[in-house]
Order: C-alpha cells, then sequence, then structure tokens
C-alpha cells in the first residue's frame, strides 16, 4: 500500500508541473492584465498574457566608473560606496516583494551603476536571491572588466561552477568614456575589438567549465552614431549575440550629461536603421510589450544570412497563430526544466487539438522565411528598441497619476498613458508599488542616493536600514 501511495503521489506531482499554466502564474498575470490601460489591451499584447513585465532593481549599486552622454542615473551616484552586503539585502527585499506580487517566473535585472563594482562573491549572492524568488537574472555591465571577475564569478572557491547558465546585459557604445583600449571613443568601429573581447572572455567560460551563457548587447543612439547601427548589427550577429537593444537618447538622469541634439532623433529613424543592418522589415506589431511608443520588440532567428521574425505582422493567417498560441499556452516556461516545457506544449496541443492545423501552418511558413537549407546554423536573435522620455513631463505626469488626475495638457496626458503600460519596473515595497524606470531615474534616484550616501559610508549610528522614501505624489 506505502508504494501504491508514493506512486500515486508522483503522478499526483506530475500532473500539477505538467499543467500548461502555473494557476499561480496565471493568477498574477490576471492581476497585470487588469492594470493595463486600455489602449495597449490589444490581441498582439504580452504584458498580462504571457510576462508581468520586465523587472530591474534599484539603490543596490548606483556607482559606475564609466562617464557617458548621456547618463540615465542621477549625478549624485558616485558619492554612494559599493557595498556587497547592502546590495545583497536590498536584492531581497526587492525581490521578495516582486515574487509576492509578480508570482514566480519573471525576467529581472541587477543592474544600478556598474555590476561589476560589486566583489564577485556578494554579485553571485545577489544572483542567486533573485533565483531563490524564481527570477531569471541579467547582469547588467558596460564589460570592461577581466576573465579573472567573470571566473570567480561563475565558479565557487573550491572550483565547482555556481551556475549552469549567466545571462548578461552589455552595454557598448561610443557614447561612453572610460574603456580600457577606447577611452574616448569617436566612432562604433572603434569598439569592435571591446565587443569581440566580451564575447571571448563567455566563450572561453563556457569551454572551460560549461557555464552556458546569455548575452544582450546594448546601444544609445544619438544622430551622431545612428548611421553606424547596421555596422553593430552585422558585428553582433557574427558574435552571436542573443539580444540586441538600441535606446535612443533621452532628457532623464544626470542633465549636465544632456546634449539638445538629442530630440532630433525619432524612433522610425532609429528602426529604419535597424532594419538596414538586418537587411529586410522587422515587424513590431504582432507582438506588442507595454506600450509601442516606449517598446518595439522583434522576436526571430538568424539561418545563415536570413532573418526571420516569428510572425510577419502584415500576414493574417500569422496573426491567427500568435491567437492560437495565446490561446493554448498563457504564461511563460521560465525555469522549468526541458521535459516538463515540453509535455506542458504537449498538454496545451491536446487540450486545443482544433488548433494543431493553425501551429502546423505557422512552422511552415517560418522554415520558408528561414529558409530551410539553412537550418543548420541557426542561431535565435531578439531586436529591441526602448525609448524612454524626458524628465521634464515623467515628474509631472506622475505626480498627478498618484493624486489620481487625469492630465489636461496632451503631452503630460500620453506620458501618463505610456507610464501606467510601464513594462519594465523596480519594487518599492515601502510604497505598495513597482515604478517606472522613467519615474525611478527621472524623480526617485537622486533622494534615494541622498539618503543612501550617508548610511553606507558610516553615519555613527550602526543602522543598516535604508530610509523609507515619502509617497512621491
Amino acid at each position: 500500500m506505502r508504494v501504491l501511495r508514493e506512486l500515486l503521489e508522483a503522478v499526483r506531482d506530475l500532473e500539477r508541473a505538467t499543467r500548461p499554466v502555473d494557476p499561480e502564474v496565471a493568477a498574477a498575470l490576471a492581476r497585470r492584465w487588469d492594470e493595463l490601460p486600455d489602449h495597449v489591451r490589444t490581441p498582439a499584447q504580452m504584458v498580462g498574457r504571457k510576462l508581468a513585465g520586465c523587472e530591474a532593481t534599484h539603490r543596490v549599486f548606483p556607482a559606475c566608473n564609466f562617464g557617458c552622454r548621456p547618463c540615465y542615473h542621477a549625478s549624485n551616484a558616485n558619492r554612494v560606496p559599493v557595498d556587497g552586503a547592502h546590495t545583497v539585502a536590498e536584492v531581497e527585499r526587492q525581490m521578495a516583494y516582486l515574487r509576492a506580487r509578480r508570482g514566480p517566473a519573471q525576467h529581472a535585472q541587477l543592474i544600478g551603476g556598474e555590476v561589476s563594482l560589486l566583489p564577485a562573491d556578494a554579485h553571485a549572492e545577489a544572483l542567486e536571491v533573485m533565483r531563490r524568488y524564481q527570477r531569471f537574472p541579467m547582469s547588467f555591465t558596460h564589460g570592461d572588466f577581466d576573465y579573472d571577475y567573470l571566473q570567480r564569478l561563475a565558479l565557487r572557491s573550491d572550483g565547482t561552477r555556481r551556475f549552469d547558465v549567466l545571462s548578461f546585459a552589455v552595454h557598448v557604445d561610443s557614447t561612453m568614456y572610460g574603456r580600457r583600449g577606447a577611452v574616448r571613443p569617436t566612432s562604433e568601429r572603434q569598439l569592435h575589438e571591446a565587443r569581440h573581447r566580451i564575447r571571448a572572455m563567455f566563450d572561453r567560460l563556457e569551454h572551460a567549465y560549461g557555464v552556458r551563457t546569455h548575452l544582450a548587447h546594448n546601444m544609445t543612439v544619438t544622430p551622431a552614431n545612428v548611421g553606424e547601427i547596421a555596422d553593430v548589427v552585422r558585428v553582433c550577429r557574427e558574435l552571436r549575440y542573443r539580444v540586441c537593444s538600441f535606446q535612443p537618447a533621452a532628457f532623464v538622469g544626470n542633465q549636465r550629461r544632456w546634449d539638445g541634439e538629442y530630440r532630433t532623433l525619432a524612433d522610425d529613424d532609429v528602426w529604419a536603421e535597424l532594419e538596414r543592418g538586418v537587411g529586410g522589415r522587422l515587424p513590431y506589431r504582432g507582438l506588442q510589450v507595454g506600450d509601442l511608443r516606449c517598446n518595439r520588440v522583434t522576436w526571430g532567428l538568424w539561418a545563415g544570412d536570413r532573418y526571420a521574425p516569428v510572425l510577419d505582422d502584415a500576414d493574417p493567417r500569422d496573426l491567427r497563430a500568435r491567437d492560437a498560441f495565446l490561446r493554448a499556452l498563457p504564461g511563460n516556461l521560465l525555469f522549468a526544466p526541458r521535459t516538463i516545457a515540453a509535455l506542458r506544449i504537449a498538454r496545451a496541443l491536446l487540450s486545443h487539438a482544433s488548433e494543431i492545423p493553425v501551429a502546423l501552418g505557422w512552422a511552415l511558413r517560418f522554415a520558408c522565411r528561414a529558409g530551410i537549407r539553412a537550418w543548420a546554423g541557426v542561431h535565435p536573435t531578439t531586436y529591441v528598441m526602448h525609448s524612454f522620455m524626458d524628465a521634464r513631463d515623467v515628474a509631472p505626469a506622475w505626480d498627478l497619476l498618484q493624486r489620481g488626475v487625469v492630465a489636461s495638457d496632451p503631452r503630460l496626458r500620453a506620458t501618463q498613458e505610456r507610464l501606467r503600460a510601464c513594462a519594465y519596473g523596480m519594487a518599492h515595497p515601502e510604497l505598495d508599488l513597482v515604478v517606472p524606470a522613467c519615474v525611478q531615474h527621472s524623480v526617485l534616484d537622486e533622494q534615494e542616493n541622498d539618503a543612501l550616501a550617508p548610511l553606507l559610508r558610516g553615519d555613527g549610528t550602526g543602522r543598516r536600514t535604508l530610509p523609507l522614501l515619502p509617497h512621491s505624489g
């Protein structure tokens, strides 16, 4: 009888583990969908259906050893000492809140100033905390560190590996000053050597210890370097960066590093150069993340020299396939072992058998887009553009939102719409809020740094708890 009970319990555990949608994930996504404004509740919307939104840390290590124009962090960031114990404790506090509010299996960035200024052990502990709260963490860096640091991050003192996979967002562009070998670059071409060196470090780690890597490449775009996007796309494709993200320069953060020319750059200008680099149209309306004025995303893969988007937003058959996919498999598969993920998908298909012909039709079209003969050399790549808003608009728009007032000024009202639809937020447990990144950098960073700097320098009171922020409204 005991054996039979154990067998039945194992079957029940497998049934729960392979349900197409985890009930907790489904509940968290439903809450997120209810929070979205009406204008982004479209059939293409991923937030509230596949993800709760990307998450990021704040007031964990604001300092950076680069000078950038622009810089989205406050002018007082470098007055805050880097303190590994504080970082780990603050990451724990923020991740606990996000886990409770947004459920499991979400993407989160370990971001502040420069992550490699953290001691490697503290950096690793922070990533472990994020994983414990079922976040898929990505460390944000300029990449100008040595292989020794990466090795100490990835391995324990006994030489065993801490992580099976490490995820890094590497920011490399000619607006950044201080990089070894290119202190004040005047072109993106001068930074290709750095892009290769960073890739080589992670390849070396994987070959030596089996630690797989997920690398994203970030680039700030200004009128001075917009014409070089195509060349950056080419190099990043050769180096197998999984994500290529472009941010048009915005008037956020340190005002001393702003340039009036930034406003001459339109989102369409950036996207057109990105398409030129890819060599074809990048459809971004078929799948939407938040507000299209903030985010444009194209998922796809390179097959040889051809880039194949997952969806063609001009093909009604692909849009029907997208709708079928979202119906059959809402939620996401982060942290699910491959076998469990495959079983979940199989159960979803079996429960939506009528959708199988739609899925097969999409698969055939996608294979044709990629070129069937080139499948041996496929490499998935996502292209993203994130457009931040002006601090001059964010501060008053956020203040009105916190007071429940809809702005009468059209520009501020548009800012409020985008803030409410934000897909990239920071946890504020003391306010019971997930705050949009534009608000964080435009409104909150400076006062956080003012409170944090004396605390981490030591104020003589023995306190190690960061003072809570007042409600911004």
